[in-house]
């Protein structure tokens, strides 16, 4: 055989355009890949060998359909796994009983390759298997084996027990689950979770050592395949500074992303952003805690799907910020991102998840897509149950397609802000959307609610004054209402006070003298004398 001086691939950067080392057209393959899977013959491996080249002509079409039929025909051997005695993997009896270890699956490809007349070699090296430990080190023998192949004048790696399926960390269950990333996988990729016992076959210049294998992060393949890109920090162990770590991910397209500390996503600020996601942990206790990623692609075919295990973190936390505890209603992720944008919320007024409010008081607006409604609720971070308060402390406008929503807030603290749509087309409920965190320390602030608005109070209708629902005693108090379409406003006190019409607004004075409420009522037409309620307001009491 050749001897190793092919040209080696660089190791960094990896140019991030594919995941094989080579050029592979996966929809040339459909037809070959159906012919193999079919192919039964378990008379011989030369038999077999045979039968599978009817189809193939270049090395590569023969080295896809060997690594085809393995992967779909011979399933991982848990019980001699565990037990030496009852292992299998000459070759012959790997494929007679269908069943093999790493090593089984490596001696088989080789002896197939062999006959086929492609150059192959069976490797043995350390992995980041089943039963990986983040930080482990790795002694002793090598635990698993795979193969590299020699097509097109270079060679190339491949697993073909890691193509099949994969065991749980006990190794007691196998489940068959065709795995396309670890066919001529790029060997910068390779790397990840392979560890050859000679470096050369790393087939990288410059090669890793086992340190930096040992301490280096864990990319599955589900990472590559979800076409994700990398990821910050690229340790798998994290340190906080001041309760706090922080972790992004960058990745092709539109991708949906979930968290788990200690199985929880209560600690952290996940925020989407266009090309990945950023989040920031604050661990609420000391001690080493397990931090796990999980994506799915965003398009519409996949939303029904699972989310994928990405990557996996330890994050050593010395100290607890617990100012950083966040509402149990807070929903991740967290602000406005292409996801809210692709529910019809455009050019967010906040872009950051959390509003910092000094006074107690934010306006958000947005441009709306067609035919959107909106809702919101509005939760206080308290103990018990959290009621929704945002018919008091939000109050919404619409101005053609831009929508506002005014924020009082009834004291200080951490507020949740839940905005949900539907098609005004649509009889329907409201679908939740997306929240914000608002938080004000001043603990001075308490703001009134907003006046009542009943249902004939339309949603382009404006209130300029007053805008607190409850009102002094004993006082004039100016009124300023943008409507439209109505013949005749009153505003109704002790007595009665008509308000007169002025380039859209409805302006006059009321006397709250006497009365413990105000209402103001509208003739929708000139000629009936029956009105409707539109707004209701509190007297102080004196």
């Amino acid at each position: 055989p050749k001897t190793m001086t092919t040209p080696f691939f660089p190791a960094y950067p990896w140019d991030k355009s594919s995941f094989k080392s080579m050029p592979v057209d996966l929809q040339q393959f459909q037809k070959l890949d159906a012919y193999a899977l079919k192919v039964n013959v378990k008379s011989s491996v030369e038999d077999l060998v045979k039968a599978l080249l009817k189809q193939a002509r270049t090395d590569l079409e023969k080295v896809r359909a060997i690594w085809m039929w393995i992967c779909h025909h011979i399933e991982y051997d848990v019980v001699g796994y565990h037990n030496k005695s009852q292992r299998l993997s000459e070759a012959k009896d790997v494929l007679q009983t269908g069943k093999s270890v790493c090593e089984g699956y490596a001696g088989l490809f080789e002896q197939m390759c062999s006959i086929a007349g492609v150059q192959c070699k069976k490797l043995s090296g350390h992995s980041k298997g089943h039963g990986y430990k983040i930080g482990q080190t790795f002694t002793g023998k090598s635990d698993h084996a795979w193969n590299a192949v020699y097509i097109e004048g270079r060679w190339h790696l491949l697993d073909s027990t890691w193509g099949t399926g994969f065991v749980d960390d006990s190794v007691t269950k196998f489940t068959y689950r065709y795995n396309e990333f670890y066919f001529l996988t790029h060997p910068a990729l390779f790397i990840n979770t392979h560890f050859p016992d000679n470096s050369n076959w790393q087939l990288l210049k410059p090669t890793l050592t086992l340190k930096e294998f040992e301490s280096s992060m864990l990319y599955n393949s589900s990472f590559y395949s979800l076409g994700l890109l990398a990821s910050h920090p690229e340790t798998p162990i994290i340190q906080t500074v001041n309760g706090k770590a922080s972790v992004s991910v960058e990745c092709r397209s539109n991708t949906l992303f979930t968290f788990k500390l200690k199985g929880t996503d209560k600690h952290g600020l996940m925020t989407l952003k266009k090309h990945g996601m950023k989040l920031d942990i604050y661990p609420q206790e000391t001690g080493r805690h397990n931090l796990k990623i999980f994506a799915k692609s965003s398009k519409a075919e996949a939303l029904e799907r699972a989310y994928d295990c990405v990557l996996e973190y330890v994050v050593e936390c010395e100290s607890v910020d617990k100012a950083r505890r966040f509402p149990k209603d807070l929903h991740q992720p967290v602000g406005p991102s292409w996801l809210s944008e692709r529910q019809g919320f455009l050019r967010p007024s906040h872009r950051e998840p959390i509003i910092h409010t000094n006074d107690g008081r934010c306006s958000l607006t947005f441009t709306l897509g067609k035919d959107i409604s909106v809702l919101t609720s509005l939760h206080a971070d308290g103990s018990g149950p959290t009621e929704d308060i945002s018919r008091q402390h939000v109050m919404q406008i619409l101005r053609g397609n831009q929508i506002e929503l005014k924020v009082h807030l009834p004291h200080a603290g951490n507020f949740v802000m839940k905005i949900y749509s539907k098609k005004r087309s649509d009889p329907g409920s409201y679908d939740y959307v997306f929240n914000y965190l608002i938080t004000c320390l001043n603990t001075e602030v308490k703001w009134p609610a907003f006046p009542e608005r009943y249902s004939k109070w339309m949603e382009d209708y404006e209130i300029l004054e007053p805008l607190s629902g409850l009102l002094p005693a004993n006082r004039n108090v100016q009124f300023k209402l943008k409507m439209h379409g109505i013949a005749k406003v009153l505003v109704q006190a002790e007595n009665t006070y008509p308000l007169t019409h002025n380039k859209g607004c409805w302006e006059g004075t009321c006397n709250t003298s006497g009365c413990k409420e105000v209402s103001v009522m509208v003739h929708e037409n000139a000629n009936h004398s029956f009105y409707s309620y539109v707004l209701k307001y509190k007297v102080e009491t004196q």
